[in-house]
């Protein structure tokens, strides 16, 4: 029996700056409860805007999202945020606060389950602090958790990122551009938890990348993005050189590099 659809986009369109720039243009597609999804293509693509326009970061020009049969391109702004507390999201530059501690940062993926004065207080549960601590834990981080964010590697900070949306306790995991910054080793054991996640917490992934060989590697189907239209979508296998230099084009040798 085929498995339904968990997070269906129709027809999608982002317009920017008075209709001079289209970043999207009738993208539609469907993402099955569980799946790791990898959307592909060169910068300016649309990756990103398409990732923010899914939990509404970005306002759609046009075209519906529809999330576990909610659509959400039709939910109130207060609706929405109640929303977004099971969509997880992990940024390419960490969008860590530098001078607070790695807990803080952490703690505050429960904002969202927090009264709006306990969290300008910062105060947080013994249960919020304890669930802090176990992700911190999960990314191998729990020995940093009072150092400040901005004495950590890069690759400490984007796992400070992973557990603060693990914080949430997420059915969905929206992850943009998470190891552009990062070395390939380093590139390697990130995506390493965000595969953990998807299999062993059976968290649905959309993530963003760059590099088809990271593409290849963790998706079970990949989405590919040239000017803000969709021009593949299969298994990674089904990625020939014909089909990678649609996508690519002049710059695939440069992209295929890691």
């Amino acid at each position: 029996m085929e498995q339904s659809a968990y997070l269906v986009i129709d027809d999608l369109t982002k317009v920017y700056e008075r209709g001079q720039v289209v970043a999207l243009k009738d993208v539609s597609f469907s993402v099955t409860k569980g799946e790791f999804l990898v959307i592909i293509g060169l910068s300016g693509s649309g990756k990103s805007t398409l990732l923010r326009c899914i939990n509404r970061l970005i306002e759609p020009t046009a075209g519906t999202i529809r999330l576990d049969g909610v659509e959400l391109t039709k939910l109130s702004a207060s609706r929405m945020r109640e929303v977004r507390r099971g969509i997880g999201m992990i940024f390419q530059h960490f969008n860590l606060v530098s001078r607070s501690t790695v807990l803080t940062n952490v703690l505050t993926g429960r904002l969202g389950y927090t009264s709006t004065w306990r969290s300008m207080a910062g105060w947080f549960s013994k249960e919020d602090y304890h669930l802090a601590m176990q992700n911190l834990e999960r990314v191998g981080l729990k020995e940093k958790a009072y150092v400040r964010a901005d004495e950590l590697s890069g690759g400490q900070q984007q796992r400070v990122g992973i557990a603060r949306a693990l914080m949430q306790q997420p059915n969905l995991l929206l992850v943009d551009e998470p190891v552009s910054a990062l070395d390939p080793a380093t590139s390697s054991s990130i995506m390493q938890y965000f595969e953990e996640i998807n299999r062993q917490d059976g968290v649905t992934v959309l993530t963003s990348l760059h590099f088809l060989s990271l593409a290849r590697r963790y998706g079970s189907r990949i989405l590919a993005l040239k000017d803000g239209e969709i021009v593949f979508e299969g298994r990674p296998n089904e990625i020939d050189n014909v089909r990678f230099k649609e996508i690519y084009g002049e710059e695939s040798e440069e992209v295929e590099v890691r």
